[in-house]
This record gives C-alpha cells, sequence and structure tokens, in this order.
C-alpha cells in the first residue's frame, strides 16, 4: 500500500466515509429515511438515513478496493470520484425540492466536489506518474 497512492487514498477515505456514516445516525434520530431536511454533522453537513447508508456502502467500497489491490483502489476511486462529481453538480439543482432524497445542503455539495477532485485525480494521474518515475529512474 505504501507504493499505491490509489491504495492509500481510497483507504483513508473508506475508513473516513464508514465512520461519518456511522456517525450520521446519531444525528437523524426521528428524520425520516428519505427526508428532504435532515441532522448536521459538525452543524454544517445534512444527511438523513439514507444519505447515512450511502456514507456506509461507499466507504466500504472504497476501503475494501483499497486493501484489495491497486486495480481495484483505482477502479473504485475513479467510479465513486466520478459519481461525486455527478453529485455535487446535481446536489446544486436539487436542493429545495422534493428531489433530494438524501437530504443535501450546499456544504455537503462542496465536499463531495472536493471528494471528487482527489478520488479522481488520484485514480487517474497517480499511478501513471508513479510508473513514469520509476521509468526514468
Amino acid at each position: 500500500m505504501r507504493t499505491s497512492p490509489n491504495r492509500l487514498v481510497g483507504t483513508i477515505f473508506g475508513a473516513v466515509y464508514l465512520l461519518v456514516g456511522a456517525l450520521g445516525f446519531a444525528y437523524t434520530g426521528g428524520v425520516g429515511f428519505v427526508a428532504t431536511q435532515g441532522g448536521l454533522i459538525l452543524g454544517i453537513f445534512e444527511v438523513n438515513p439514507l444519505h447515512n447508508i450511502a456514507h456506509l456502502l461507499i466507504g466500504a467500497a472504497l476501503l475494501i478496493a483499497g486493501l484489495s489491490s491497486v486495480v481495484a483502489a483505482k477502479t473504485v476511486n475513479i467510479v465513486v470520484g466520478a459519481a461525486y462529481l455527478l453529485l455535487g453538480i446535481v446536489g446544486f439543482f436539487l436542493a429545495g425540492t422534493g428531489a433530494n432524497i438524501l437530504a443535501l445542503n450546499t456544504p455537503d455539495h462542496f465536499l463531495h466536489l472536493a471528494s471528487a477532485i482527489v478520488l479522481l485525480g488520484v485514480g487517474l494521474g497517480a499511478e501513471r506518474a508513479s510508473r513514469r518515475s520509476a521509468a526514468v529512474a
């Protein structure tokens, strides 16, 4: 794992998303499963139970891939990064509508976009850069 940025990022992001998903349930007592407004983690990130489950599933996928192999980590980082990029953009248009089944708010959108940049950046470029630098040495 030390030689693979994809495995490292996948493992770290996976563990964080698992933690956030589990922690989210402490803030969503009494919140409807797909409520358009939810509890606030850290006082700013809105979540509902469906959002928490999404974090758990994404965290598990990232962690398992990160612990498995470079190819698995790279693939999951790219897929999750692309999904977060799409969610980060579309989320701005869902806010305040009945389609906002994940109870997303503006800080969520920016966090999803930041996650997308890191996951896609590492997924699309890190191993290629490692191979190039190894070939030069």
